[in-house]
């Protein structure tokens, strides 16, 4: 299991980094999820990562 936390704004970032966040579940800074460590998720992050924090949960 993994835990990601939103930790920058979403304000400047494009549209799909947008979507991709919301997807995710993660609207507001400090938000968190925790989701199964798996393909799909990696590739969510990936898109993200400079936004997220992700840790094992």
């Amino acid at each position: 299991m993994k835990k990601v936390t939103l930790i920058k704004s979403l304000i400047s970032c494009t549209a799909k980094q947008k979507a991709t966040a919301a997807s995710l579940g993660l609207r507001k800074i400090g938000d968190s999820i925790t989701a199964k460590d798996d393909a799909v998720l990696a590739g969510k992050v990936k898109v993200i990562s400079h936004l997220v924090k992700v840790e094992e949960a």
